[in-house]
């Protein structure tokens, strides 16, 4: 009974040191591709639009993350501008906001 406990206990240290590796890993990575994207907005974009886009991470960081990407995907297939003005970033923040917005209207049913 006492060596099954203790190859059962190995067993378990051994998954959580493979798990607990596998998480080090992904953050790494993480880290990394945050690092490149920060990299190539301080490339493309103006001081202002920095600016804009570090006061819309504060208030919206789920937009803010899905437009530095868009603006990192337009930047490399050359399809935008650089460096990328504040009026630009405005316009095609204004456009991403109104793909992602979603209506609330609620109804009142009376019998």
């Amino acid at each position: 009974m006492l060596s099954e406990d203790i190859v059962y206990d190995e067993e378990l240290e051994e998954l959580k040191l493979r798990k607990l590796a596998e998480m080090r890993k992904k953050l790494e990575e993480e880290r990394e591709r945050r690092a490149r994207i920060e990299a190539i907005l301080r490339q493309i974009l103006t001081p202002e639009a920095r600016e804009r886009l570090y006061n819309l991470k504060l208030v919206k960081p789920e937009l803010a993350s899905m437009l530095e990407e868009q603006l990192v995907l337009l930047a490399q297939s050359k399809r935008i501008p650089i460096p990328v003005t504040d009026e630009f970033l405005k316009k095609l923040l204004s456009e991403l906001y109104e793909q992602t917005r979603r209506e609330t209207r609620i109804t009142f049913k009376r019998k």
